[in-house]
């Protein structure tokens, strides 16, 4: 009788596990890690044997906090990013190519610009989108997903024009003339939630199986979906979603806002089973907007413009405790974008108001981004264990906008790595893919080197104290996101965790830093199961 499934043996295994980081063989049984250690120690009968030859091996990438079905949807959409987008001329004549190949009425989506990567150096405005197409409405995305640029028909369906009064936490942009410039900021890009076309679940599902293998290839074997801009109920649609091929175990957070008004929202017990392929972990709200957009919530002005500009606030107290009586009713977890100071200190100073609700292991409570903590915040958080989780990416694709509105000292502060673990507080790396100017935005490795070397992609010094090591990095990106996640019994490799691993085409622990985005992943397993292979 065969002690085990399969035996891998000749690999160079880092386990995530601090008791144990480092082995060089390991066993699985039954999708679940039997054995893990030194190959000489190994007692083995005629099992199916795998020699890595030498390749090295890393527990499945958990990525805590990104967007699938946004990111799946996109793949659909006008990428307006380099390589294929690099000026408003070219978004122009993308919007012309969408529009004869598709028939009257129908819409003109576009995701990930970013003005620091247009040549003109500007937000397009409704002009801008006109050119390319008058006649049916265009809505494009900005890549932090805080911010819509719409066109002249899309701002007439809408009902929107110089009298329209900005909406409790958001901003209308108008011009000199007082006319909307079809620029909608925070929560004013929920005006069009009423005139927007949804897909079909077939459609969303359909995206999603194709997202999934591509998330595989980058060795991403579990997600956080932390939240999407209208009210479905996203855990049915991604259950159904696995029944069609679409692998990776899911987390789901509700939008608070999008599902606080609807009277019978629930959260049943089979949807909060930790063990389960696709489990609901709790709600997600949002403080305020982002650093390149000029909407984070600050406690000083950004650089330029009038000197008062200090970001939005997009949420109040009190909604802050109204998701907190939810998440305490059903036991579960409450997540808070913030960003800037103020919107952190706000999330933080509420949040520690109460008592850890969850009788689990968890964290209760977590701060997304995390970007400019306070001294006063992470002493708070740490003492009320409300753990972090942070994107240094950022910093990589965003670093002309960063710039621009910082400048390099109050740059280099920001996404405080060592301030955030000295304080003691738990945190775990993510992607917030797509809501970054990457083409490829869910790529963990590019998100690794961006937190060893603290570089941007054009090589700017983003703050050198804040390093960290590549062991750590993947730690961040494995055992810590599972700890926030709560992805049961993953994260590392470790006797009786899940067989979930990736093997890589590079050694990871000793290539140059600034090669680590691009290391390849040769194949990845869940369950002990390989689910791709270059």
């Amino acid at each position: 009788m065969k002690n085990y499934d399969q035996v891998y043996v000749n690999g160079k295994f880092f386990t995530s596990d601090e008791k144990k980081l480092y082995a060089d063989a390991m066993a699985v049984k039954d999708g679940l890690i039997a054995w893990i250690g030194e190959a000489a120690e190994l007692d083995t009968t005629d099992e199916e044997v795998v020699d890595l030859q030498g390749k090295r091996v890393l527990p499945g990438i958990i990525d805590s906090h990104m967007h699938p079905v946004m990111l799946a949807a996109n793949q659909r959409q006008i990428v307006c990013l380099p390589p294929y987008i690099n000026s408003i001329e070219e978004l122009i004549e993308a919007i012309k190519k969408a529009r004869a190949a598709q028939g009257p009425k129908t819409w003109i989506f576009g995701w990930g610009y970013d003005e620091g990567k247009l040549k003109e150096g500007k937000t397009p405005s409704r002009y801008d989108l006109d050119a390319g197409a008058d006649d049916v409405p265009v809505c494009i995305l900005r890549s932090c997903g805080h911010m819509r640029c719409i066109n002249s028909k899309a701002l007439e369906m809408a009902g929107i024009n110089r009298d329209t009064p900005d909406p409790e936490g958001g901003e209308i942009m108008k011009d000199d003339q007082g006319e909307p410039t079809g620029v909608l900021r925070e929560n004013a890009r929920f005006l069009l939630s009423d005139i927007l076309p949804k897909d079909s679940e077939d459609a969303v599902i359909d995206n999603l199986v194709m997202l999934s293998e591509h998330l595989l290839s980058q060795g991403i074997t579990a997600v956080g979906d932390m939240g999407n801009l209208d009210d479905t109920d996203y855990y049915y649609v991604y259950q159904k979603a696995r029944e069609r091929g679409f692998l990776q175990r899911v987390s789901v957070f509700y939008m608070w806002e999008s599902f606080k008004n609807i009277s019978d929202f629930q959260f049943k017990p089979e949807q909060l089973d930790r063990k389960a392929p696709v489990k609901v972990s709790g709600l997600k709200i949002i403080a305020d907007g982002g650093i390149s957009g000029r909407t984070a919530w600050c406690n000083r002005p950004y650089l330029g413009g009038d000197g008062r500009e200090q970001g939005i606030p997009t949420c109040t107290e009190d909604h802050i405790r109204s998701a907190i009586r939810f998440c305490k009713k059903y036991n579960t977890q409450l997540a808070v974008h913030a960003m800037g100071q103020s919107a952190i200190d706000r999330a933080v100073n509420v949040i520690s108001e109460v008592e850890d609700w969850l009788d689990s292991d968890l964290p209760h409570a977590r701060i997304e981004h995390a970007s400019m903590p306070t001294e006063k915040a992470l002493t708070k958080a740490a003492a009320a264990d409300i753990a972090f989780v942070t994107q240094p990416v950022f910093l990589y694709a965003e670093i002309e906008r960063y710039m621009e509105n910082m400048g390099p000292e109050w740059l280099q502060s920001t996404f405080p790595v060592q301030d955030i673990m000295t304080a003691g507080i738990r945190l775990a790396f993510s992607t917030d893919a797509p809501a970054t100017p990457l083409a490829d935005a869910s790529n963990p490795f590019v998100c690794m080197q961006s937190a060893v070397t603290r570089k941007a992609h054009d090589g700017t010094d983003c703050g050198q104290y804040h390093k960290v090591d590549i062991e750590t990095a993947i730690r961040l990106y494995t055992a810590e996101g599972q700890y926030v996640m709560g992805f049961a019994d993953n994260g590392m490799l470790k006797q009786g965790f899940a067989a979930d691993f990736i093997v890589l085409d590079r050694d990871i622990l000793s290539v140059p830093e600034d090669t680590i985005g691009q290391v390849q992943v040769e194949a990845t397993y869940i369950d002990g199961h390989c689910v791709y292979k270059k």
